[in-house]
């Protein structure tokens, strides 16, 4: 009886391992990394690569915790259909969501979407306020397109000496973007007078 005892109590305290899971879980992405994705338009190829397992998490903290950098992802995938059921009006929602509380890539995305007539009805003049918001919030994509728009004649001459000091301020490696960009400046400058001109690269100098 003694003996029972014993081997009862010694299986009591063998420690129990679980039986390990198939394949690693994938952790919930931070801000950062999803920033640094939207510039490059990883995001959804990241999702599907990581096997669609985030799904939940991205949509409850898109819907619950109204994370925008969330929002913006889980509209893009309602909006195309990535790992959930594509549903796109109420992908725009959640990147209108995004854009209100100011992702930068929320507002370009949807300036881009209305200057292309993308998903959205095209609408070059109401892409304006779009662009124009992620340009000043450092979003090179967005400054391009807005002077590109601003030089087709499309928003206002008012914004001229803003489009041309964010061209100014833009740094970039890449030596075909900065081709762009100092083309862009060039043909903005055939619209605007020589003092303005000379007001936005000196306002630039403080940037």
């Amino acid at each position: 009886m003694k003996r029972l005892l014993i081997i009862v109590a010694a299986w009591l305290v063998t420690p129990v391992y679980a039986v390990p899971a198939v394949g690693e879980a994938v952790p919930v992405y931070t801000e950062d990394q999803l920033s640094a994705w939207f510039v490059t338009n990883q995001h959804l190829a990241q999702v599907k690569a990581d096997g669609c397992q985030l799904v939940q998490d991205i949509q409850a903290r898109a819907e619950q915790i109204e994370s925008p950098t969330y929002q913006f992802l889980y509209g893009d995938m309602l909006a195309w259909g990535v790992c959930v059921a594509k549903d796109v009006e109420l992908g725009i929602y959640y990147m209108r969501a995004a854009a209100q509380q100011g992702v930068p890539v929320a507002l370009e995305q949807l300036g881009r979407y209305y200057a292309q007539g993308m998903i959205l009805q095209q609408d070059k003049q109401r892409a304006i306020p779009y662009l124009r918001e992620a340009a000043a919030l450092g979003n090179t994509r967005a400054r391009i397109q807005l002077a590109q728009l601003l030089i087709a004649d499309y928003g206002s001459p008012l914004d001229f000496e803003d489009a041309y000091r964010w061209l100014y301020q833009t740094v970039t490696t890449d030596k075909r973007q900065h081709q762009q960009l100092r083309q862009l400046r060039y043909q903005l400058e055939q619209k605007m007078p020589a003092n303005i001109i000379a007001r936005a690269k000196r306002r630039s100098s403080f940037w």
